[in-house]
């Protein structure tokens, strides 16, 4: 019984500490003060936050494309990556595995440092191009890693029995592989999506002008003090990440059953 309150304890104590400040952040995002104060229930920030934050929604719009664009490709090779990795054997395929693995080992601060020198070297302007590549290359190892743990459950039978029947290495890979790691294909698009998304150690380096993304303006806005408009744009994004969680999860259901 002791351990059972102990363990209900520490539940308890963890989810307080990671919740309570987003309480405390919806809480004062209605708040009609700036100071942390409470006045008067408002919705004076989510007012100004549609009407007068132009920069802030295009900071928005410029992260949500890269994001897109940079998950899908990160998706595309960290899925046929992960399949060629698993079924295939080749010389140095250990070795490899380090390496694609390392990306997930190496601080974030120097993935952007050693690629803002690479793409100086290269003469490649800092903008948009610089930062999908950036994103790209740190997010292709975690849907790599999430589609071989789904690999690694896959009964190899089915793939026998594929090519007993006479399908073609493409038509297994197609009506077999493929339908069964949807689950996971999808789990390394959203994942790789939030990393891109909320990614600013990586950005702040390979970033030109004119292409701030959210996390660089959010970071330019709180240098003189916290903007409660940021209070209320959070709570959008906590309420938009509730709804996707919710509906990720009845989509992979579907298509496991």
């Amino acid at each position: 019984m002791d351990k059972r309150r102990t363990s209900l304890f520490f539940f308890l104590f963890s989810m307080i500490f990671f919740y309570l400040p987003l309480i405390v952040l919806v809480i004062y995002s209605f708040n009609d003060s700036k100071a942390m104060v409470w006045q008067d229930f408002s919705l004076r920030w989510y007012k100004e936050l549609f009407l007068y934050s132009n920069e802030l929604w295009r900071a928005f719009r410029y992260s949500v494309f890269i994001a897109l664009i940079s998950s899908s490709i990160s998706t595309i090779i960290g899925t046929l990556g992960a399949i060629g990795l698993h079924w295939h054997n080749f010389k140095f395929k250990k070795y490899l595995k380090i390496i694609v693995f390392l990306p997930l080992i190496v601080p974030e601060i120097i993935m952007g440092v050693s690629l803002l020198i690479l793409f100086v070297t290269v003469k490649l302007q800092l903008g948009l191009m610089s930062i999908i590549i950036v994103h790209t290359t740190v997010n292709i190892p975690f849907v790599l890693f999430i589609v071989l743990s789904r690999l690694a459950e896959i009964d190899y039978s089915l793939v026998e029995a594929s090519y007993d029947l006479g399908a073609t290495e493409f038509q297994t890979l197609k009506k077999i592989i493929l339908p069964l790691l949807i689950p996971a294909i999808i789990s390394g698009f959203l994942i790789a999506f939030t990393l891109s998304f909320d990614d600013f150690v990586a950005t702040f380096f390979v970033a030109g002008p004119g292409s701030t993304t959210l996390p660089l303006r959010i970071y330019s806005m709180i240098r003189i003090g916290v903007s409660p408009v940021i209070n209320a744009l959070s709570v959008l994004f906590i309420g938009f990440a509730i709804v996707l969680t919710l509906s990720t999860t009845k989509l992979q259901k579907y298509f496991i059953h």
